[in-house]
């Protein structure tokens, strides 16, 4: 069957194209984002999905339906040229704009009001991770070259360019804050500004004077949950003429005030607490952390709880320059590895799923883990778990160590795999940090394989495995491959 895109129109437009009626089409449409991974979609009616056709589309690497989401897998870099060229076409529908609002806060509610907040967070910290990667390596690189003595003139500028962004990104988190929650984005940039400004110094609270940053991130995030309440409070209640001065003046005076005299303050416990907590957990209790940690992760993100980490991880990161947790809950990747590897060489005459595997297994040693869960492990159910034991034991090699005192940490978050060796950092320099984490990966890649070639491999699982299609991977171009069945 010829998939290739008609003449004028790009890989990612004739992908988008495709994808558009299987979801119900534009009207059934509420929003469209994306993260590293997924094309995130908000639908008025989830069940007009085509589940079926939308999983065997090529290009499709996996499907996550949650409440009022529809998560398509498509891999980095092709989803963002996707979803761009998916937000045109559902912009250019016009029975895609009424009632919009209506529909996605009815998803939402539908949704339950726990998976809902935890989707808000990652609306406001995801749009975040690009930055955070691009600055994190370009931190590690400063760090090598000052370590090494290497072009002294020019790390004073690299140090700049990889700061600036840590230093503010407590406005970042209020702008989109308050932009989620239903206020202007840019008052709550504004409010959350306060949290970094160095005149707090001058503001005592408690007793005791504020320092620029108290609070970080976790203060921006109340400051501007404050400010989009205060707002929306006064837009009902003041004219329409008076609109313009009143109701920025006073959401900026409330909730500043709130921030400095009760929210700078009680934010600041908060991530004191959560840095002390990371330190002591692995410090006291690592092999054992790591174990349950690497363990469980994946069935966190597949439930979307992870979601509930990110201001976990960015918080450690503001703190400390790195967040401990994010190398040993990678080891949950390993684990994928490691099991499809033991899948492929037990299972040699399924032609479909050993075709899968190996198109799945460089984005898995990427730290991209959707292909191997949804195309390999998930469907043949034992290898899932087996797999979960491989990201077990790595991130008990991980938590080991730290229990020694060599702490591993990430930069940034978003990145797992191979590709977080950029982003390494730790206690005990570069190269301990990254033999730990190394050895973790190869942990992690050991007992998954040892564990499903063992146990994850029944006649079950053979039986599954048969009606396991293969999945289409993108090509190197971002186009989808095409399909091998006519």
């Amino acid at each position: 069957m010829d998939t290739s895109p008609p003449n004028g129109t790009s890989p990612a437009n004739a992908l988008a194209a495709a994808l558009l009626p299987l979801v119900g089409g534009p009207a059934n449409v509420t929003s469209v984002a994306h993260c590293m991974t997924r094309l995130r979609l908000g639908l008025a009616d989830p069940s007009r999905v085509d589940e079926r056709p939308l999983r065997a589309l090529p290009g499709v690497l996996g499907l996550v339906l949650d409440g009022g989401t529809c998560q398509v897998v498509l891999g980095p870099g092709v989803v963002g040229r996707v979803t761009e060229e998916f937000g045109k076409l559902t912009a250019a529908d016009p029975l895609a704009a009424p009632g919009a609002e209506e529909r996605e806060a009815r998803g939402r509610r539908d949704a339950g009001p726990a998976r809902a907040a935890l989707r808000r967070l990652a609306a406001v910290f995801v749009p975040l991770i690009p930055a955070l990667i691009g600055c994190g390596i370009l931190a590690g690189v400063n760090g090598l070259l000052l370590n090494a003595g290497l072009l002294p003139g020019l790390t004073p500028a690299l140090t700049a360019v990889a700061a600036a962004f840590m230093a503010l990104i407590a406005v970042f988190v209020g702008y989109n804050t308050a932009g989620e929650f239903g206020g202007t984005p840019v008052l709550g940039g504004a409010v959350a500004a306060i949290v970094v400004y160095p005149g707090v110094a001058k503001v005592t609270a408690f007793g005791v004077h504020l320092s620029p940053g108290q609070g970080g991130v976790l203060g921006a995030l109340t400051a501007a949950l404050l400010a989009a309440r205060v707002e929306r409070w006064c837009r009902g209640r003041v004219p329409d003429a008076l609109d313009v001065l009143f109701t920025p003046a006073v959401t900026v005076l409330v909730a500043g005030l709130g921030t400095l005299y009760g929210i700078m303050y009680a934010a600041g416990a908060v991530s004191a607490a959560i840095g002390t907590a990371a330190n002591w957990l692995l410090a006291t209790t690592g092999a054992f952390a790591g174990l349950v940690l690497g363990g469980l992760f994946l069935p966190l993100v597949m439930l979307g709880l992870h979601q509930a980490l990110i201001p976990v991880h960015a918080t450690l990161i503001e703190q400390q320059g790195y967040t401990v947790l994010l190398p040993v809950l990678a080891m949950a990747g390993a684990g994928q590895v490691g099991a499809a590897v033991a899948v492929y060489v037990r299972l040699r005459h399924h032609t479909s799923l050993r075709t899968t595997i190996r198109s799945a297994l460089p984005a898995g040693l990427l730290g991209v883990g959707e292909p191997l869960v949804y195309g390999v492990s998930l469907p043949l159910g034992r290898p899932f778990l087996t797999a979960c034991a491989g990201g077990a034991a790595g991130g008990a090699f991980v938590g080991f160590f730290a229990m020694l005192g060599d702490r591993v940490g990430a930069t940034a978050i978003g990145p797992s795999g191979w590709a977080l060796f950029p982003l390494l950092a730790g206690n005990r320099g570069l190269g301990t940090t990254a033999a730990i984490y190394a050895g973790g990966l190869l942990t992690g890649y050991a007992v998954g394989f040892a564990a499903t070639y063992a146990f994850g491999v029944t006649d079950r699982v053979k039986a599954a495995a048969a009606a396991v299609p293969a999945a289409a991977a993108p090509s190197a171009s971002g186009a989808p491959a095409p399909s091998r069945s006519s």
